[in-house]
């Protein structure tokens, strides 16, 4: 089969979707299908081979961060190009409501589109006025995917219609053993942080101050930080004194975020909110961590309501530090729960997931539009 994908963010920030566009790509090569990415990218962009340039990126503020988007007529004439010269027998978008690629790419193809919407954006102000332009482009779609059940209703309640419900991927494998960081996590305990650090729904600013207090306590305590951004972002809430025990890795390599992984006591998720699925404990789960992450729904489904997972109450640094040291101060339920995390992540491996998708494309191939929503409704 020819795939073409559409993501709507620029290729080399790191992000969820980006990920998953990535992950996707590669599995659907694997499995012998051939298939091209579109992308925003820079002009010096290192892109694999499979992945096309579909014009520069713009910063626009979206859903509680700054999204690298691409639009305009260069853009246009970029994807019609590419549509033109891949023959693709499903076009598969990602985040079809973002002005970018994906939502031109609904406009102008020809053939099958199928959409995954990964935002949960409750009260997009911005939705609403665009509905009447968003309408026209989700009217081409023969397929929806939402990765979350947060994502759907966000699809519902501004569009309307259904989607399927098919989770963000990771592969499992990648995660499995590596070695930890040299000397991590040490007798003392550490806690791990995985994302962007100065933007704000990622809540580092909560964990660093829940790590102040048991830090105070817990002399070995040390905090491991990997992720684009500030370094003050970190260091102008921690009492000085307390510095040399957070260690701020910056943007790692795929290889060196899986090492982090294994490098941590608990790993926290301290997000504040804006998330529909959770990409980062699906990978932490895998990595066999012990994951603490605050209560949001998209969270607290992916963890089964804290059967994989511990979970604390959202933006609260006090309860956050309680629970980060009760699991710091048990060893067995921190294997309890890593144990549980390695078994529930198993239906998010990229097996299960890349087949999922691709049963939609063989239903909007066939025609079968009907079936897909029919799926939907009752998916």
């Amino acid at each position: 089969m020819r795939v073409g994908l559409v993501c709507p963010y620029s290729w080399e920030v790191p992000g969820g979707v980006q990920a998953h566009v990535r992950d996707l790509a590669e599995a659907l090569i694997d499995l012998g299908h051939h298939v091209s990415v579109l992308t925003p990218a820079d002009e010096d962009a290192e892109l694999p081979a499979y992945a096309v340039r579909g014009g520069g990126a713009v910063p626009v503020p979206y859903n509680g961060s700054v999204a690298r988007l691409a639009f305009g007529p260069r853009s246009v004439a970029r994807l019609r190009r590419w549509l033109r010269d891949g023959r693709f027998d499903v076009l598969h978008v990602h985040e079809p409501l973002a002005p970018s690629l994906s939502m031109l790419a609904c406009w102008v193809a020809d053939g099958p589109v199928v959409a995954t919407v990964h935002t949960s954006n409750a009260r997009s102000l911005l939705l609403t006025a665009a509905y009447p332009l968003v309408q026209t482009a989700l009217e081409r779609l023969s397929g929806r995917i939402a990765v979350s059940e947060a994502a759907r209703r966000t699809l519902v309640e501004h569009v309307g219609g259904s989607a399927v419900l098919i989770p963000n991927g990771v592969l499992v494998r990648r995660y499995a053993d590596p070695a930890p960081l040299p000397g991590w996590p040490g007798a003392g305990g550490a806690l791990g942080f995985l994302g962007r650090m100065e933007e704000p729904r990622k809540g580092l600013s909560v964990l660093v101050r829940a790590f102040a207090l048991l830090a105070e306590e817990r002399p070995g305590l040390r905090l491991l930080v990997a992720g684009p951004g500030r370094r003050d972002a970190v260091y102008d809430e921690l009492p000085k004194h307390l510095h040399p025990r957070a260690v701020l890795l910056g943007r790692v390599s795929d290889a060196d975020k899986v090492r982090m992984l294994h490098s941590v006591d608990v790993f926290v998720a301290p997000n504040t909110g804006g998330e529909s699925f959770g990409i980062v404990l699906v990978e932490a789960m895998a990595a066999g961590a012990t994951v603490l992450a605050s209560d949001i729904d998209a969270f607290r489904q992916v963890l089964g309501a804290g059967v994989a997972g511990a979970l604390f109450r959202t933006g609260d640094a006090a309860a956050l530090a309680k629970e980060a040291g009760v699991l710091l101060d048990d060893p067995g339920r921190r294997r309890e729960l890593a144990a549980a995390a390695r078994n529930a992540v198993r239906r998010y491996d990229w097996s299960t997931v890349a087949a999922d998708v691709l049963e939609v494309y063989e239903t909007v191939r066939q025609g079968g539009r009907g079936v897909v929503e029919a799926r939907a409704n009752h998916g």
